[in-house]
This record gives structure tokens, sequence and C-alpha cells, in this order.
């Protein structure tokens, strides 16, 4: 199999992948809702570190993330949640903090599942966290890229839209990375409220735009792409499943963004909160692969892109190919909405029998 994006070889490289954005404290009130809950399940999660925890909990791949935590019970009970995914924590900032969150914070996320007619909530409590506050020149970045070695860095537009300083953030970290031949990946993941705090209204497509020139897989359907690039004139989807305006944005966008070598997207059809029709779509080099439509029950949809984007990257990272990347990142995508939490609790076996459309009952 041809090395479509050139990943560097696992021998010359300390890390297969690093993760770049917040973690935040996810608490969910279960099978109830956050207006009337009396306790709180926690995990950690974040659009960009679930990737790396995906491909650490899941396909055995040496991970790590860097971000920002204060110094407090908080910040402290995250750097545990993450030491359990596997994931390493040398790269994490520690702010100082004051002891009531004036000059830094952990980010809270108190998200519902939903169920049935009732869909899915989330309630961010993010604003002056410790990862909103990262600076560029806070990350020796040659050392990590160069001299510890990464083959393949993720981050998204989460992480870039918290602040002026996390887009600058973003951006010298990815300068950095192909200065020394890693493989960057991007997910879109659009947040209006996020963006709208940015004192230039222009900023999301600006900073994305400058973004997505540089990086080789950018992931995001078309209304994302109109959003984030300007890239815009789609045509309506004959149903939330139709892949066909995501081909035709990919024809336009391929000669705005010749860098890019990978362009992916999930499908999704919320026939209600618990069931989803869910599927997904790549562009490699011009040539289109796809993993089918399947009908999924979900338990909690939170983190099923993300475990795309860690099932695709997994499978460039072992030389597979483009159709075995869309292939096990649609399957692990489907398998991590059925746990709570944002984060898959699966295996790799798991993911290949779903992939080639066994069930979960093909496990022994």
């Amino acid at each position: 199999m041809t090395d479509l994006l050139a990943v560097r070889p696992a021998e010359d490289c300390r890390w297969d992948c690093v993760a770049l954005g917040e973690v935040m404290l996810r608490l969910d009130p279960g099978e109830g809702r956050i207006r009337t809950a009396r306790s709180f399940q926690v995990w950690e999660g974040g659009g960009e570190y679930n990737v790396a925890r995906g491909l650490r909990k899941t396909f055995g791949m040496r991970t790590s993330v860097v971000t920002a935590l204060p110094r407090n019970e908080m910040g402290a009970l995250a750097e545990d949640l993450i030491l359990q995914g596997g994931v390493d924590t040398a790269h994490i900032l520690w702010r100082e903090a004051d002891g009531v969150g004036r000059n830094t914070r952990m980010g809270l996320n108190f998200t519902e599942r939903g169920f049935g007619v009732r869909g899915a909530l989330g309630a961010s409590d993010r604003a002056n966290s410790a990862a909103s506050q990262m600076r560029p020149d806070e990350v020796d970045w040659d050392a990590l890229f160069g001299g510890e070695g990464v083959r393949w860095l993720h981050t998204g537009g989460i992480f870039a839209a918290l602040s002026e300083s996390t887009a600058a953030t973003t951006l010298a970290a990815i300068r950095a990375a192909k200065r020394h031949g890693v493989v960057v990946s991007y997910d879109l993941n659009y947040r209006a409220s996020l963006w709208s705090s940015h004192p230039d209204p222009d900023a999301a497509r600006r900073v994305n735009r400058e973004i997505a020139g540089l990086v080789d897989v950018l992931v995001g359907d078309e209304y994302a792409f109109e959003s984030c690039l300007g890239i815009g004139g789609h045509a309506a989807r004959k149903d939330p499943t139709d892949a066909a305006p995501f081909d035709a944005l990919v024809a336009r966008a391929s000669a705005d963004l010749p860098n890019v070598r990978v362009f992916a997207a999930t499908l999704r059809d919320p026939v209600s909160a618990s069931v989803n029709r869910w599927g997904a779509v790549l562009w490699a080099d011009g040539k289109r692969h796809a993993a089918p439509v399947r009908e999924i029950a979900v338990l909690d949809r939170v983190g099923g892109g993300d475990g795309f984007v860690s099932g695709l990257a997994f499978a460039f990272l072992q030389g597979l190919g483009p159709q075995v990347g869309v292939d096990y990142g649609a399957a692990h995508g489907a398998l991590a909405m059925t746990t709570a939490g944002d984060n898959a609790m699966t295996s790799l076996a798991e993911v290949q029998a779903l992939s080639a459309g066994r069930g979960a009952a093909a496990i022994r």
C-alpha cells in the first residue's frame, strides 16, 4: 500500500499521535436531566483529545496531549482521568490557580444523553479556562515534533475558537509540525458560540482558511466548510445521509486547498436521540471511498465524530489505506456512541468486526 500521507516511520518517533486541545470535565446526569440532577458521573473529554484517547485505548497507539490545566483539585481529577485513558500527560501546562477561578479555571461541560424524542443537550461552562489562555510560545514545538518525534498531529476548530491566543497556538503548532514532516489533521468542528467571542467578526473564516491551507487531512461536512472557510454553494441533501453535496464540495475545495490530501465527513440522520442512521465518506487524492450507512442504536452520541477521526488516523498510520480508514472510522464512531462518555470503550477486534459487516455478537 502506497503511503499516501508519507507518515514518518514509527521507530523514528516517540509518539504516533499528539493532540492539541482543551480537556474538560464532563458532568453526566445519566438518564436524567441537568436541571433536576442530584448526582453526576464525571468523565474527561475534548474534541481534539478524544482522538488521541481513542487511538491509545482502542488501537494501542502511543499518544500524548498538549493542553493546560489549573493546579487545583479539578485539574488533578482531569489529569487522573487522562492517565486512566492511557494518554501521556508530560506536555500538560499547569496554571497556578487563585482558588476561586478569577485567573484560571477548569472547563466544565454538562451533557445530557437524550432519549427518544428528547435530543442530547450540552451546556458548557468554560470561559477563562486554563486551555483558553494557551499561547504559542509556551511549548517548544521543535523539541516535541523534531526532538521527541511525532507521526501525526490532530487539532481542531473548537480549540482554535477558544481565544485569539489559542488560534495563534494552533497555527504555531501546525507550522512546526509541517517543518518536521508530521501529518496534520484538523476537524473544523464549527461552534458559532465560541467564534462569536473573537473581537474580529471574520475570525472564523480568516483563521480556518489559514489553517486549512496547511493541513493534510481536513474533516467536516459541507455546512462546516461554508461556515469556516466560505466555500459554499452546496446543494441541499436529499436526506441527512446524502453524500452528494459533500462530494461536489470536495471538487471545489480541492482546487482552493491543494495541500489537503484527504477530505472526510461523517453522515448522520438522527431518526431519534436513540436511533441514528450513520455513515461516512472520504476522498483521498481525488478518489472517493465510503462506509455504508447503517441504522445504529445510540446511548450517548457525543464523541462519535472524534471516534471516526481516530479510526481514520489509525488506518493511515498503519498504512492500511483510505477505504480501511473510512470503514474503521465509521465503525469506531458507531461503537463510541454505544457507551456513556465522550470516548469509546471498545477493542480493535470489535471495530474490525463491525467494519466487516458483523455485529458485536461476532466477538467472543
